[in-house]
């Protein structure tokens, strides 16, 4: 196994997925609100941008095609480590959803405690 500082954004994913398999259907239910609440609030998410990384229209896209690739693949991603890393952490979907892991955490009281350090220990700079 890599060392911690030596993995990549999709090899995080998948590990995250491997360690905590039971927490995947909620986590990907919250990323699939998170994309809705990013369209449904289109204005006052673009009136608010701050993020000098990304357009906002760049994050309205990230989060389209982080929607797209949960309604294509469903349930799958709940199984399966490999399709929930490669299509949700590839190159900068990783981006929109890591953000919205780190969200999930913050704004949720989790049961598993282990989770929540775990995504503190993957994500967190």
């Amino acid at each position: 196994m890599k060392a911690l500082n030596q993995l990549n954004n999709p090899e995080k994913g998948k590990l995250l997925h491997q360690l905590f398999p039971n927490e995947m259907p909620e986590l990907i239910d919250f990323v699939q609100g998170m994309c809705e609440t990013v369209k449904e609030n289109e204005e006052l998410n673009r009136s608010k941008w701050n993020n000098g990384l990304f357009t906002f229209d760049f994050w309205l896209a990230l989060a389209g095609e982080v929607e797209q690739k949960i309604d294509k693949y469903g349930a799958k991603l709940h199984k399966s480590s490999n399709l929930f890393a490669d299509q949700l952490f590839d190159g900068y979907l990783a981006s929109f959803t890591i953000h919205c892991i780190v969200t999930y955490t913050a704004v949720r009281q989790h049961e598993n405690g282990k989770f929540v350090k775990a995504v503190d220990l993957f994500f967190y700079p």
